[in-house]
């Protein structure tokens, strides 16, 4: 694991608060996910390899992150306003509350434009797995009752 992915998953408490940038539950592989300027751009824009912290989020490799890749190939507006959230948690310096309701709800929108949704054996493309955010959806769900 980088040093930057580390020096992040400290400073963001992700451990300690049980979740990544995106409100997923961190218990897997946590890796970094280029927020600004992608991976496959950086070295053409002189930045190396883009492992900076303004240019970073720290989310599970297996769920949060290969979901928002999937995001990204079937819905560019829905991958850019989740980007932005995260890129405003990455600003303000810490994990906000806000911030991950927002990304929940887009979510939310995304699941119900491509719940049906295949790929190319028949599979549906939203695993299982990417619908568990027991984190946020409980709160929510409480809020909701009031």
């Amino acid at each position: 694991m980088r040093e930057i992915t580390k020096q992040m998953i400290a400073d963001y408490q992700v451990k300690e608060k049980g979740i990544d940038f995106m409100g997923y539950p961190a218990n897997g592989l946590l890796s970094f996910h280029h927020l600004i300027v992608p991976h496959r751009e950086c070295r053409s824009m002189g930045l190396g390899d883009g492992y900076y912290r303004w240019n970073g989020a720290i989310l599970v490799q297996k769920t949060s992150h290969e979901y928002l890749h999937l995001i990204e190939a079937k819905d560019y507006d829905m991958f850019s306003a989740i980007t932005s959230e995260m890129i405003d948690e990455n600003q303000k310096g810490y994990l906000d509350m806000d911030n991950l309701r927002y990304i929940l709800d887009v979510l939310h929108c995304f699941e119900r434009e491509h719940c049906s949704d295949r790929g190319k054996k028949g599979n549906y493309l939203i695993k299982d797995e990417y619908l568990y955010r027991p984190a946020l959806e409980e709160p929510m769900k409480r809020v909701r009752r009031k």
